[in-house]
């Protein structure tokens, strides 16, 4: 499963700038759906496309692994 990393990247970008971020701010500063960012926010396993996490990761100037983790299906034999 992919996990998203967002509110984390949220609270970094909050603390760098001494400031609070509000998920209408990183919707209008990206174009993304409040909507979307909303569901990756909070929907576990939420999937979304390669435009959404290029422009969260130009919004947080970030590498996607900074965005987003791998984490094994708990129900996944491991081999």
């Amino acid at each position: 499963m992919i996990r998203f990393k967002l509110g984390e990247m949220i609270e970094k970008k909050q603390f760098a700038e001494g400031r609070r971020v509000s998920i209408n701010e990183v919707a209008i500063a990206t174009g993304l759906n409040r909507m979307t960012l909303s569901k990756i926010l909070n929907q576990k396993g939420y999937g979304t496309g390669t435009e959404t996490i290029d422009r969260l990761c130009q919004f947080f100037a970030c590498k996607v692994e900074e965005l987003m983790e791998h984490l094994p299906d708990e129900d996944t034999p491991k081999a």
